[in-house]
């Protein structure tokens, strides 16, 4: 066999974030699975070198994907961590950050303020971080 395994750590965990990426966010998505899935497999580790252990010979990458800037801005980038096991020729993806507001959208239709998803939970504390962004654009 040619290239790499992909395998989940937590599976069903990992598709529900996938699939509030793909809602939410769908230039994220589409650069995960036809661009960075198949490199991955073709065993071009994209992203950057977190760790290493050369006992078990693993290394964990994390990899930044695109995102909207005010996105980025009021809840953090876009990010895959998974890890590589070189020996078994698998890659296991952990997870895709920021996870809350990806789980808290896969439960249910998140709101918008000024086309910025806000979560439910914390949604005064996004629309301060919002329109304190607006502010600072507009000086």
């Amino acid at each position: 066999m040619k290239g790499f395994l992909l395998d989940y750590i937590n599976e069903n965990e990992f598709k529900k974030l996938e699939r509030a990426l793909k809602k939410y966010n769908m230039l994220a998505f589409k650069k995960l699975n036809f661009e960075y899935y198949p490199s991955l497999r073709n065993g071009k580790f994209v992203g950057e070198k977190i760790s290493s252990n050369k006992k078990e010979n693993t290394e964990t990458y994390e990899l930044k994907l695109p995102s909207d800037h005010m996105f980025s801005q009021v809840h953090g980038d876009v990010n895959l961590k998974y890890i590589v096991y070189k020996d078994a020729g698998t890659i296991m993806l952990d997870t895709i950050t920021p996870t809350q507001i990806l789980l808290e959208g896969h439960m249910a239709e998140l709101p918008t303020y000024k086309g910025v998803m806000i979560s439910k939970a914390n949604a005064t504390k996004d629309k301060f971080k919002i329109d304190l962004l607006y502010m600072m654009q507009d000086k």
